[in-house]
């Protein structure tokens, strides 16, 4: 029995994983929609087909106990706020032509997570987080040098993903419960932003394509199909066995950009990446060696809510 819920762990994984790799492709599809109404619209639809969901499970009772726990509402909307820069920036930089520099954001975005803990909760970093640690700021430098700026779409999808994570870290609601909570806090704004869209002729909703108005619509449901597949795996397998599978989804990334979009990697560039790499494998040993050391329970559906793309 165990065993057939590990490999359920796994699938659910690669599917969510494989689907937010194939995020750039469908971010893409929306053009000639601007990165604004791109993310308005994913709130929107994202808080629809939460709310459908909850409807259908009849879960709704915990709406008010959040709403009498001023420091939870607090929460929720610093976590919302930090995933719309998050998505805002990623749809950004998939459609202004820079899907590499994003797959960088998510490659790097383990490293960040380990200086916050250092910085907010005061942990104490291991030896060989220390060593993953300079890699990292190491192809910060290289790739800096290669831009001749820094790489802001990378660094801010890594920040605000990090502190996300760490701000959803104490409100332990479940997955869909949580996409539902953040996506509402934004909801009123992106309705009146695309709203405002329509009044002026300049928004693209219902106005290019069937296909297109549904593409935009289909983006709530993109968005929390991978979300639940992610809570299930979660559920299911060792944190090790995630902490590995999250590099499908940059991997996939950066493939799209290199190979579908035709986006260049210089020579320094590569270097950067590389040694991004070396820091992410110096991680994931640590990881492991951890694990093994503490024998690691299965992660709990909690450890969902880390992982919103």
């Amino acid at each position: 029995m165990r065993v057939d819920e590990t490999r359920r762990g796994y699938l659910y994984g690669l599917v969510a994983y494989g689907l937010w790799g194939l995020f750039p492709i469908y971010w893409k599809l929306l053009r000639p929609a601007g990165a604004i109404e791109i993310l308005a619209n994913r709130i929107l639809w994202s808080a629809v087909c939460c709310a459908l969901l909850l409807v259908i499970l009849r879960q709704w009772r915990w709406i008010a106990g959040v709403l009498r726990r001023p420091r939870t509402v607090a929460k929720l909307v610093a976590a919302a706020a930090l995933i719309a820069v998050n998505w805002g920036t990623y749809i950004y930089g998939v459609n202004s032509g820079h899907v590499v520099e994003t797959a960088l954001g998510y490659f790097i975005n383990p490293l960040v997570s380990i200086l916050l803990g250092v910085a907010i909760l005061r942990e104490r970093l291991r030896r060989l987080q220390w060593v993953a640690i300079v890699f990292g700021l190491a192809a910060v430098v290289v790739i800096t040098v290669d831009y001749g700026r820094p790489p802001w779409i990378a660094l801010t999808l890594a920040a605000s993903f990090g502190l996300y994570g760490l701000t959803k870290k104490t409100l332990r609601l479940p997955a869909a419960h949580g996409l539902f909570a953040e996506s509402a806090v934004l909801a009123l704004p992106a309705a009146g932003y695309l709203g405002y869209l329509s009044a002026t002729g300049t928004g693209t909703l219902g106005t290019i394509s069937v296909g297109h108005t549904l593409l935009l619509v289909g983006g709530g449901l993109v968005t929390m199909v991978p979300l639940l597949s992610f809570a299930s795996a979660a559920n299911r397998l060792p944190l090790t066995a995630i902490g590995v599978l999250q590099y499908l989804t940059p991997t996939m990334q950066l493939c799209c950009g290199l190979i579908l979009y035709g986006e260049p990697m210089p020579t320094p560039e590569l270097v950067g990446f590389v040694l991004v790499w070396i820091a992410l494998a110096v991680f994931t040993a640590d990881l492991v060696h951890q694990a093994r050391r503490s024998r690691l329970t299965p992660v709990t559906a909690q450890a969902a809510e880390a992982t919103e793309f």
